[in-house]
């Protein structure tokens, strides 16, 4: 069946604790277990790179938390950048956001077969097999969106607490057996303090990228104007308080030298707990990015939701299943990533990861960007604060995309390009069809 936002609203199954699990699920995944490890080289100056790309993060949630409190309707930034500037800057943030959700799906998914390949060698020697088992941890995690809206919430809430256990109990060892002897110099390279800190942040930023997700699924959630901001919010300064104290718990625990060349810092780190120590936290990066996975799993299938229902985009995006999962966006969404898979893995598993996190995070940015400049537009004459926030988010989403290098600057183009000729060939198709 097709539905209409009264449809969407009747599916109104998420409350606090589902929407902040979302956020938090989908920005804890992957990336955390292997930063400290880039991040070593620059000192301990990069616990002020994660303490900016925190307050980036927390201003992009505060603007946000603040546009969700105007709207139910599906689709999150979309809908704010098509209220503040038209159909055609709404669609293409549509598009951008979509994409980046694609594009994360596969990338999760390729850091779920490598962490499995580290446990299970016969996986992490082929990159066939690396293929085929984030080929079925796409589609086994579909299965499990596609039964029911609640179902998927429920999982994603369950998978959050569990990733966050093993981060936890980081934080608790180095408290216990930790020495502050271990945290490296300040900025043992001599390098320009600005230039450090700006290249911390940017390493930083893709541990952030889902901020936003609590704030898409809109018409499932109970009071939206109200629990989405608190959510979000909340989901952001949770992380960022996790990060800081965990980049300083591995620091205390693992001495400098060893913590540049480490390939796994936190089961270094969990050493001290004996054997069992490298196993759990080898299950916890599963968990985070199974978590991950599910979290951005669910978010594909609700912004061609939101830009169908608008008559955007064709109808069948708004087909719903009995469990109310808009079940034909989300198996195309699930069916791409799948191709950007097997499009990518002819260079290998990290070659296949890079790229598609470089294109996830310039896609996301462009989100963050106009969902700034939206706020910039509501605000600038009636809350001067509020509008001084929304400029510091978007100068910050400028900067963090400067960081993404002429190539995929150059791809992210091509894309928004074609994002432009979809949005018109539809608008022409409606017309001879009406």
């Amino acid at each position: 069946m097709s539905s209409t936002n009264e449809d969407v609203a009747k599916a109104r199954v998420m409350g606090f604790w589902q929407c902040w699990g979302m956020s938090v699920g989908v920005m804890i995944g992957s990336g955390i277990f292997l930063l400290p490890t880039v991040l070593a080289p620059y000192g301990s100056i990069s616990l002020l790179g994660w303490l900016a790309t925190s307050m980036g993060a927390i201003l992009l949630a505060l603007v946000l938390g603040r546009l969700a409190q105007k709207t139910e309707r599906t689709g999150g930034p979309y809908v704010y950048a098509q209220e503040a500037f038209g159909d055609l800057p709404g669609f293409l943030i549509a598009w951008g956001y979509w994409l980046s959700i694609v594009f994360a799906i596969a990338a999760v998914s390729v850091a779920f077969a490598g962490y499995l390949g580290a446990i299970v060698p016969a996986v992490g020697e082929n990159n066939i097999i690396q293929g085929v088992v984030a080929g079925l941890a796409i589609w086994i995690i579909t299965g499990i969106n596609l039964r029911s809206i609640s179902e998927a919430a429920v999982v994603q809430l369950a998978l959050t607490f569990l990733k966050l256990i093993p981060l936890l109990v980081i934080i608790v060892l180095a408290i216990f057996t930790g020495t502050t002897e271990n945290i490296p110099e300040f900025n043992p390279n001599n390098e320009p303090v600005g230039s450090a800190l700006a290249a911390t942040a940017l390493l930083t930023m893709w541990a952030f990228s889902g901020v936003e997700a609590a704030v898409v699924p809109a018409g499932n959630v109970v009071n939206p104007t109200k629990t989405i901001p608190r959510a979000v919010i909340s989901a952001a300064l949770t992380v960022a308080t996790v990060y800081i104290m965990v980049t300083i718990s591995i620091m205390m625990l693992v001495p400098a030298d060893q913590l540049m060349i480490s390939e796994a810092p936190f089961v270094d780190a969990a050493s001290r707990l004996g054997t069992w120590g490298a196993g759990m936290i080898a299950v916890g990066v599963l968990i985070a990015t199974a978590g991950g996975l599910n979290g951005n799993i669910f978010l594909s299938a609700q912004m061609p939701l939101a830009v169908a229902m608008d008559g955007l985009a064709p109808k069948i995006f708004t087909k719903m299943n009995k469990g109310s999962v808009p079940s034909f966006s989300l198996f195309l969404s699930s069916a791409i990533a799948s191709a950007l898979l097997i499009l990518n893995f002819a260079d290998g598993l990290v070659g296949a990861f890079t790229f598609l996190i470089s294109m996830s995070t310039l896609a996301v940015l462009s989100v963050y960007a106009v969902s700034a400049l939206a706020e910039l537009h509501a605000s600038y004459k009636s809350a001067v604060g509020w509008a001084i926030i929304a400029l510091v988010s978007f100068a910050y989403t400028v900067l963090a995309a400067a960081g993404s290098g002429y190539v995929v600057l150059a791809y992210g183009v091509i894309l928004f390009a074609i994002g432009v000729i979809v949005f018109y060939a539809f608008k022409k198709l409606e017309t001879v069809g009406n």
